[in-house]
């Protein structure tokens, strides 16, 4: 599992094999069964998780009980409360596997340690953050300016292999829609 870790940092940065060797010794593998949590909103995650294979979704639930999705993590994405693991506080999220998955856990003090001894790791990670920030941003934007149809649209773009994998009411919840009108969406899209 962890070599397909190790092919995506070397997508962005080249690792020596001390330096995989290092990688290798400070990540955990673990099984998310479907349904299952990574983690619970009221706990302290202590790592951030590389899905190797499935998806998983981090999301909070609002005092009415609907559950708001903030991110989908197929494979290849990494997957935290990066606000609860950097300022060690209880997490206010939900992450758990939308179906059968297998993670890479990276604590917080394994990454700090792989910090100081690989350098360059840092800007793998700069890099990660950057763009997730700016599709943070993308998202809000087009939640704030985008119609359903033109924001499922987008969905499909960004997530295509997951049009067909999650739960559509995963899906709806993440647009800010209902299932009900998911399903004319895709109906009308299925028509074109």
């Amino acid at each position: 599992m962890v070599e397909k870790l190790i092919r995506h940092i070397q997508g962005i940065v080249a690792l020596s094999s001390e330096e995989i060797d290092i990688i290798k010794s400070l990540v955990k593998e673990r099984e998310v069964p479907r349904k299952k949590f990574l983690h619970q909103a009221g706990e302290i995650p202590y790592y951030s998780a590389f899905v190797v294979e499935g998806c998983l979704r981090s999301y909070t639930v609002d005092r009415n009980g609907f559950e708001h999705i903030l991110q989908f993590a197929p494979e290849n994405w990494w997957i935290s409360d990066m606000y609860s693991v950097v300022k060690n506080q209880p997490s206010i999220l939900y992450i758990d596997a939308l179906i059968d998955s297998k993670v890479l856990l990276l604590s917080r003090s394994c990454q700090l340690s792989l910090f100081d001894s690989i350098p360059k790791l840092e800007r793998y990670f700069r890099i990660l953050t950057e763009n997730a920030l700016a599709s943070s941003n993308q998202r809000t934007i087009n939640y704030l300016s985008l119609s359903a149809k033109e924001r499922y649209e987008r969905f499909c773009e960004m997530y295509p292999s997951l049009i067909h994998t999650i739960p559509q009411k995963s899906v709806a919840s993440y647009i800010g829609i209902t299932p009900e009108f998911l399903s004319k969406l895709r109906a009308e899209r299925i028509k074109v």
